[in-house]
């Protein structure tokens, strides 16, 4: 389709760059909301990327949304999938099926589509899996792109970097649960997510996250700058852990000691797209080997 700009009242312009979620899509957003930072133009008053769209708010007197419009155009024609990106890689551990999201579960199986499974269980078989632990191994082989952050403050949206024919997807609950625990790992249409906080949610459930995305008071040395951790372009990799692992982590934590493993990357958008699996190796490389 061809990029969409639309009005949002005075202030605002929204740009839809694709109908449906695609890393193509995404990289393209990526790189024009950056460019588009880094130019500082006055007027541009907030950037909000999201999964295949962004919207920009801008005052009018001082930048008309017709110019602005313009401006995004061309740096919308300058962009290319052999673009370098730099971003940050993170290990991210995972408790899978751990006690607390499994009992959130199994609370909630009349708002499930399958009430007779878990949903890790039922994941798994949707998607091809005889086994939950091959379906699992899916999960964590593949690095996932922070595709935008959003719904709660630092709820990460991942996209996994894989063929689109390897993608995962699995529906929301038929009714969404009224308790999910905080760090809760799940799993809705093409997205995997970490819960920032307790509350409400719809994403199928597969374990926890050990340490958190979300520190309102700063206390870990990751959220120094602010207390959202993820940002938009991060490459994380979901590695699963242990129980002994998990709890350690935890009193790393709770001690203000915690830090998460980072590494930085530079790639291409083309680079993704043509092997994935290559990629992907290289993202664990720099990870865990440098």
């Amino acid at each position: 389709m061809a990029t969409r700009y639309e009005y949002g009242g005075d202030e605002f312009v929204f740009v839809e760059l694709a109908e449906d979620m695609n890393s193509e899509a995404n990289f393209r957003g990526v790189a024009i909301t950056q460019n588009l930072r880094e130019r500082q133009l006055k007027g541009v008053m907030d950037i909000c990327p999201s999964n295949a769209s962004y919207m920009i708010r801008v005052d009018p007197e001082v930048l008309h949304p017709n110019e602005l419009i313009e401006i995004l155009k061309q740096i919308e024609s300058d962009v290319s999938l052999d673009m370098k990106i730099v971003s940050r890689v993170v290990d991210v551990p995972i408790l899978f099926e751990d006690p607390w999201t499994h009992d959130a579960v199994m609370k909630s199986r009349d708002r499930h589509q399958d009430p007779k499974s878990t949903d890790i269980e039922y994941a798994a078989r949707i998607n091809g899996y005889e086994y939950k632990e091959d379906f699992i191994k899916a999960l964590t082989d593949y690095p996932f792109m922070v595709s935008m952050i959003g719904f709660v403050p630092g709820l990460p949206f991942c996209f996994q970097m894989v063929s689109r024919e390897q993608q995962i997807e699995v529906p929301k609950y038929v009714r969404p649960r009224t308790y999910t625990p905080e760090r809760a790992f799940g799993f809705g249409g093409a997205f995997a997510c970490i819960y920032p906080v307790q509350g409400a949610g719809g994403y199928q459930l597969f374990g926890i996250a050990a340490a958190p995305v979300f520190d309102r008071d700063q206390k870990l040395i990751d959220f120094k700058d602010s207390m959202v951790f993820p940002r938009q372009g991060d490459i994380f990799r979901y590695r699963s852990i242990d129980k002994n692992e998990y709890e350690q982590i935890r009193k790393e934590v709770e001690m203000s000691t915690f830090q998460y493993k980072i590494t930085d990357i530079t790639y291409t958008p083309q680079e993704v797209m043509e092997n994935p699996k290559k990629f992907s190796e290289r993202v664990l490389g720099r990870l865990y080997h440098d």
